[in-house]
């Protein structure tokens, strides 16, 4: 019994992200990695910019070859990007995915999918409560059940939980995964997941 719950927790992996990072975005292509190779990604939400006001700020999409780099690495996963030209507010965001990640996790996958690509594809504002409805109507979310759940404070609340979790492990960013106890920090290349296997793991302690 003690030997499969060991195993179990082996092949969880914790990953925190934010819609309003881009890094979190090509992120999802890691997480697929993970998923091929036999592992359960658990995705937890995290603020990377706490202090953002709500209603965001402008921002000038930027150039350079930090730019140039994330732009190849989302190529390559297969994910259109276009930079945003506002930094939302994602906490609200974030605190609708966190509750359909419990309440109704079939739909969770798609639902985040859909507000990445709300953000860095349509450029629509996922602070905007109409957004985030719009998206979750689309995947069948009980957007009136959410509703609730927004305005009594608990999906927040799950937020602010998910991230004291990462700040335990010294995590002050997105994306973030937790991996057999190790924690790999900022959007490492694909190569680095690749060579991850829940046997490579086990092996590893």
């Amino acid at each position: 019994m003690n030997e499969h719950w060991h195993d179990d927790q082996r092949r969880r992996v914790l990953h925190w992200y934010d819609f309003a990072c881009p890094f979190s975005y090509v992120g999802q292509s890691r997480n697929a990695l993970l998923i091929e190779a036999g592992f359960e990604v658990v995705a937890l939400p995290f603020q990377a910019h706490p202090g953002m006001p709500r209603g965001g700020l402008p921002v000038k999409p930027g150039q350079g070859r930090g730019y140039a780099a994330l732009e190849q690495e989302a190529r390559a996963a297969g994910l259109a990007l276009r930079w945003p030209r506002r930094l939302p507010h994602s906490r609200p965001a974030l605190a609708a995915a966190e509750w359909v990640r419990r309440n109704q996790a079939a739909a969770f996958g798609e639902f985040q999918r859909g507000l990445f690509e709300a953000h860095f594809v349509a450029g629509d504002a996922i602070d905007d409560q109409a957004v985030i409805d719009r998206v979750g109507a689309a995947v069948g979310v009980d957007v009136r059940a959410l509703h609730f759940a927004l305005a009594d404070g608990s999906a927040v609340g799950a937020v602010s939980q998910a991230e004291w979790i990462g700040r335990q492990l010294g995590l002050d960013g997105t994306p973030a995964w937790l991996v057999d106890g190790r924690l790999m920090v900022g959007l490492q290349p694909a190569s680095a997941f690749q060579r991850l296997t829940p046997l490579s793991a086990r092996a590893s302690r």
